[in-house]
């Protein structure tokens, strides 16, 4: 259960949402944990929203004049606008971080030493800080000072080897397998782990959190499998059982330019997807005849555009045959189903974002959907350092600091 901090938007589930106490709203579970996020792209903004949504106090630190936005994923987050290359906006972040729980960096390996930021100095200043590092290619290794993405540290791990249809080219996973997958998630694991060892033993650690390693390690069942099960994989890409090689294991277009997504792997939901498509199992290849998928797949593409993706949705939902329409974001924000379990939240602007996931039974989520401005915290938070007002003003004449207009 959530509740949404913002009177000004309305949320999806207001029913959930009205059944929250405000004792219940002020008992998030990271309540207490002070996070500085070094601003930058993809992976630890959305390492830093993790930890915000979940009741953290995130400082986001940003350049005055950054090339790209930095408010995607920036959901209940302040920005202090600072300029690093001068040594007074080092020493505002260094006095930011020295109460700090949480500092999340997306640098390559040596930017932050060069700016006298670097874990031998912070952890010698803080000892219980956990010092969380997110590069693509991680901080020693012959690699890690090349630039890259979230396609080129998937390929660097074999994993995109098997992805995508056969006889095409291998196919990214947009970029989500390493980004978000293997590294925020993965880099929030790691703090909540070092959180826990600091619990008993009083001090922090350096979070060494790479792209690449976590895009395999989220990968493990794919290596696992591999080596454990090769009845899984008995074909090059595009001929196996979940790389849409099987023929009940795939998407098929509808009568209306939609689709259906098929996962009838087991004997009980394959025998329903066989009534739910009026076929009969004894005119079929067998379910495990891999030869003949070729004949399953035709057959069942010419059953699915015989209707459209609603009439398909009304047959299978009094099936179990593990078939589901495939829907757009708006649809999805709209499905009753997801709408019960309030799994989207309106913004602003009327599009729809996912709430956080796992719900916790003890500790209700209070989701602040508020986005900051650039700067827009940025002499409240020096203010809470100890800067009065003059010395405040003289940073923002010297160009040390920036604020929101």
């Amino acid at each position: 259960m959530f509740a949404v901090r913002n009177p000004c938007l309305k949320p999806i589930l207001l029913r959930t949402l009205s059944t929250i106490s405000l004792a219940q709203k002020q008992d998030m579970a990271l309540k207490g944990l002070k996070v500085i996020e070094m601003a930058g792209l993809a992976p630890s903004p959305f390492a830093g929203m993790l930890l915000s949504d979940y009741g953290a106090e995130v400082i986001r630190i940003d350049q005055p004049k950054p090339l790209l936005s930095t408010n995607v994923m920036a959901r209940g987050k302040k920005s202090i606008s600072i300029n690093l290359k001068k040594p007074g906006g080092v020493e505002i972040v260094k006095k930011l971080i020295n109460d700090a729980d949480i500092l999340i960096e997306p640098f390559r390996p040596g930017v932050m030493e060069k700016l006298g930021l670097g874990p031998e100095v912070l952890l010698k200043d803080n000892k219980k800080l956990i010092y969380a590092r997110l590069s693509g290619y991680g901080q020693n290794g012959s690699m890690s000072q090349a630039a890259g993405h979230d396609i080129n540290y998937v390929a660097m791990t074999g994993v995109l080897s098997k992805l995508g249809r056969a006889n095409e080219p291998p196919f990214p996973p947009i970029n989500l397998l390493a980004d978000f997958a293997g590294g925020s998630i993965l880099c929030v694991m790691g703090i909540l782990i070092a959180l826990h060892s600091r619990a008993s033993s009083g001090v922090g650690q350096v979070v060494d959190a790479a792209l690449t390693d976590g895009a395999a390690y989220a990968s493990s069942f794919l290596f696992s499998s591999l080596n454990q099960i090769p009845m899984m994989w008995p074909g090059q890409r595009g001929h196996n059982l979940l790389d849409s090689g099987c023929p009940y294991y795939n998407t098929y277009g509808t009568k209306d330019g939609r689709y259906m997504a098929v996962g009838a792997l087991e004997p009980q939901f394959y025998t329903d997807l066989l009534k739910g498509l009026e076929l009969e199992n004894a005119q079929l290849p067998h379910q495990m005849e891999l030869p003949k998928w070729g004949e399953l797949a035709k057959a069942f593409k010419e059953k699915f555009a015989s209707k459209s993706q609603s009439e398909w949705v009304d047959v299978f939902s009094k099936l179990d045959a593990c078939v589901t329409p495939v829907l757009t974001f708006a649809e999805a924000a709209k499905h009753p189903h997801n709408r019960e379990r309030g799994m989207f939240v309106e913004v602003p602007g009327g599009a729809a974002e996912p709430t956080p996931s796992p719900k916790l039974s003890a500790n209700p989520i209070e989701l602040d959907l508020n986005i900051p401005k650039l700067g827009q915290h940025t002499m409240e938070i020096l203010q809470s350092l100890g800067y009065d007002e003059e010395s405040s003003n003289k940073l923002l004449n010297d160009q040390v600091i920036n604020v929101s207009k």
